[in-house]
């Protein structure tokens, strides 16, 4: 297959001997359905939802970005552009999937089931934005770049030996993808054929470092034959397109065949994080622009709006809904118990030593005057 030929099925693509990484597309950046047979079976309701999510996790970065900037948030990772790539794998998932996001990855995680607030008190170093609902089977994000790889093999191992009907589900960017513990964990999660899907959302930038530095190989799906599984790649844009390969994936992995790589061809409009980073120093000019055209939230509503099922009004009216939600949510984070130094030492041991039980008592003693 010539590289720029799509394939008309992605059971095609689900072999750990296929070396077609052409990329996988549904919907093209006009909006228009380039690949029939690929176009996942969603009911007209399930469309509008998928656009629902995008328009949510858009309205949340645009309200986060302004929350950070007034000191109410601490740090915080941009993910307008990569709405397609996060809403449409994670709607491709069930409630009794484990997902293992990376920082970047809160919108998936908040649509899994965590409340938004915790996601708040999260940015904000709260201790309670770790403290989960006993029914959501997910972890806090990851700091840590690549570490929810392993990670996720550990979760898929367990999901197999408890003979769980779930997978385990990570999300890492291009960069993480040249770090150890990516390698380590698609290596371990191939040799014992476990539940998981995997996800590069290859943005093109790792921090200022180009995707063409990070490694001479001419995609990253590819990165899955040393481990002999499935690889593919997708466009990160398109959001039938990732949710149709998701499903798949998930499928696949469901039926014990083990793990898939997928790639998301993706970009990020802004910068790596708020704490400073400035991609025009560093991205050419006019690659923005040129990406924009791509947006993902125009390209699916464009499609919707032919069909009948989408219109500017719908979405104005959407978003103020989107707006009162975030405003409550962020109300509830606000309200959070302060911090005490005396729980932060009570919360580094189930039994504390004599000297950190003697510094308890101490501060204790200072915060109850």
């Amino acid at each position: 297959m010539a590289k720029n030929d799509a394939p008309t099925k992605i059971e095609d693509l689900l072999r750990p001997d296929n070396f077609d990484f052409s990329t996988v597309q549904v919907l093209n950046e006009e909006g228009k359905v380039v690949n029939e047979d690929l176009f996942p079976d969603l009911t007209d309701d399930e469309l509008v939802q998928l656009m629902k999510d995008m328009v949510w996790s858009r309205e949340l970065f645009e309200r986060s970005t302004a929350l950070n900037r007034q000191g109410r948030l601490g740090f915080y990772a941009p993910t307008s552009g990569q709405e397609a790539s996060q809403m449409g794998s994670i709607a491709a998932m069930t409630k009794d999937d484990f997902i293992l996001p990376g920082y970047r990855d809160i919108p998936q995680l908040v649509k899994h089931g965590l409340p938004l607030h915790k996601a708040f008190l999260w940015s904000k170093g709260h201790v309670d934005g770790n403290d989960y609902p006993e029914d959501l089977h997910a972890y806090p994000p990851q700091i840590i770049i690549g570490a929810q790889y392993v990670q996720a093999a550990g979760v898929a191992m367990g999901i197999k030996k408890n003979k769980r009907d779930a997978v385990a589900v990570t999300w890492t960017g291009d960069g993480g993808s040249s770090q150890g513990d990516f390698y380590e964990g698609i290596n371990f999660a191939g040799a014992f054929k476990l539940p998981a899907v995997f996800y590069i959302q290859n943005n093109g930038w790792a921090i200022s470092t180009p995707r063409e530095l990070q490694t001479a190989a001419p995609t990253l799906a590819q990165k899955a034959v040393a481990a002999g599984i499935p690889g593919i790649q997708v466009d990160g844009m398109d959001i039938l397109a990732v949710y149709a390969v998701s499903k798949a994936a998930r499928d696949y992995a469901i039926a014990g065949n083990g793990p898939v790589l997928i790639e998301t061809l993706c970009y990020r409009f802004g910068a790596h994080s708020l704490s400073g980073d400035d991609p025009k120093r560093y991205q050419p000019e006019g690659a923005q622009e040129e990406w924009r055209a791509k947006d993902p939230l125009i390209r699916f509503g464009i499609y919707l709006k032919s069909k009948g099922l989408w219109s500017e009004e719908i979405e104005d009216a959407y978003r103020e809904e989107v707006k009162e939600e975030i405003k409550e949510e962020i109300k509830l984070a606000d309200s959070a118990p302060k911090q005490k130094v005396s729980d932060f030492l009570k919360n580094m041991y189930e039994t504390p030593d004599f000297v950190t039980q003697e510094q308890i008592e101490i501060y204790e003693a200072k915060e109850n005057n």
